[in-house]
């Protein structure tokens, strides 16, 4: 068995305040993903025994970045997707391991009055793209039979893909994180040979979400919407064993989630 965290903390530094070492040991699992670290290299000396870390930074400082925690040696780890438009903001880390590839994302938001909506649509294709085609390589075993390797996506997706997925959809039809238009993008993935894995062993329930809004007691009222997200191959579903979404953990404005493979 595996078992992944992944977490937006918003600003490390900042949750390191608030008991994240504490978390981290208790949440005990084999990769553990981070978004929006907003640090640069050398700010945070933060290591735990028996894992390894893998850092990218934005270029813009306190800006986004991602990390990974893992306990297990990978074959490989790249950064980006290998598209300047989009590697200088922290956003990817992809983590190859001998049977599958470990993606943690941080998507970027489509902003107040969706200024940035037309870039978010730009991103979704190419890091669709960019996934697919981590799928599509061929490897070749011990025993001379060629195979692929499943891929594991998680982090902040910004994007509430059904109205069961944010307290009030009506009132946030058309806000950044579910226009129209970024719902469509997630089908897209979906409908490309990828299972929401949370809705996969939950497909009906209600009023468990990721993030919550600092304003208005959101989180007290519950009023959140699930924005984070384990997405992985169609050929992963025999190995899926638990997924969890962990809403009674605080620090940050987003809560851990968490996904078990065989």
């Amino acid at each position: 068995m595996y078992k992944f965290i992944s977490w937006n903390v918003n600003g490390l530094r900042s949750v390191c305040g608030k008991g994240f070492a504490d978390i981290f040991t208790e949440l005990d699992a084999d990769f553990f993903c981070l978004q929006e670290t907003k640090m640069q290299e050398g700010q945070l000396d933060l290591e735990f025994p028996e894992y390894k870390s893998y850092w990218n930074y934005a270029d813009k400082k306190g800006y986004s970045g991602t990390a990974i925690y893992t306990r297990h040696e990978p074959l490989a780890v790249t950064y980006g997707m290998g598209i300047d438009e989009h590697d200088h903001e922290g956003r990817v880390i992809t983590m190859e391991m001998e049977d599958f590839f470990l993606v943690c994302v941080y998507t970027p938001n489509s902003q107040d009055e969706l200024r940035r909506l037309d870039y978010r649509m730009k991103w979704e294709d190419d890091f669709r793209a960019y996934l697919c085609a981590l799928e599509a390589r061929e490897f070749t075993g011990a025993d001379g039979q060629t195979f692929r390797k499943g891929v594991i996506v998680c982090g902040d997706l910004n994007v509430a893909h059904k109205e069961i997925d944010l307290k009030n959809p009506k009132t946030n039809r058309k806000n950044a994180g579910f226009t129209d238009e970024e719902r469509a993008k997630f089908t897209t993935l979906l409908d490309a040979g990828f299972i929401d894995t949370f809705r996969y062993f939950y497909p009906d329930m209600t009023d468990i979400y990721s993030w919550w809004s600092y304003r208005f007691q959101a989180r007290q009222k519950n009023a959140g919407w699930r924005i984070d997200y384990f997405v992985v191959s169609e050929s992963l579903r025999p190995r899926l064993a638990g997924a969890k979404i962990h809403t009674e953990i605080f620090g940050s404005d987003h809560c851990p989630v968490e996904l078990v493979i065989a």
